[in-house]
This record gives structure tokens, C-alpha cells and sequence, in this order.
């Protein structure tokens, strides 16, 4: 089950409308590897509530199997490089 929709974007913190994002994208479901490493359950509801600005910066900076092996946990998206870059910046925007 999907957690509750929280206050604020769980990357940037602003306080926006939020979208649901699969951590492990929908399109890498049927993938063996996919399928091996993580259940069924946490497939379809391991994910984070995102401003409209974080969301499509990781789906630009990240191919979908990327997302699915290396990026599948909030831990993970925070200690990336690139992203920790973007997200300064997004921090500093209006809401």
C-alpha cells in the first residue's frame, strides 16, 4: 500500500503538489532481474511523493533500468551527485 501523501516533496522539501514516483519504474516490472531482486508488493508501492520539479529531473538524468538497480531508495537518490547539485538549486526555488 502506497504511504500517505505527505506535506512537502520527500527530496527538495517545498511544499508543492506532490506525484507519486516508483522507485522502481513500472516499465522494468516484468524484467527478470527486476523481479528476482525485489517482490511483487514492492514493485508496485516502493516509491516517494515528489514536486513536479524533482520528478522529472530524476526521469531526465536517469534511464529507467538506472532508477530500478542503482537509484531504488530515497538514501540513494540523495547521495548522488548530480542530484545532490540539482536539488540545491531546486531548494532555493518559489514555490
Amino acid at each position: 500500500m502506497k504511504r500517505p501523501r505527505p506535506e512537502q516533496c520527500e527530496l527538495c522539501g517545498r511544499p508543492v503538489t506532490l506525484t507519486f514516483h516508483h522507485l522502481i519504474p513500472r516499465r522494468t516490472h516484468s524484467r527478470r532481474r527486476v523481479r528476482q531482486q525485489f517482490s511483487r508488493d514492492e514493485r508496485h508501492h516502493r516509491g516517494l511523493w515528489l514536486c513536479g520539479l524533482c520528478h522529472r529531473q530524476l526521469h531526465r538524468f536517469y534511464p529507467e533500468d538506472e532508477l530500478a538497480e542503482r537509484l531504488n531508495t530515497r538514501e540513494d537518490i540523495l547521495a548522488d551527485p548530480q542530484m545532490q547539485r540539482f536539488l540545491a538549486w531546486a531548494r532555493k526555488q518559489k514555490v
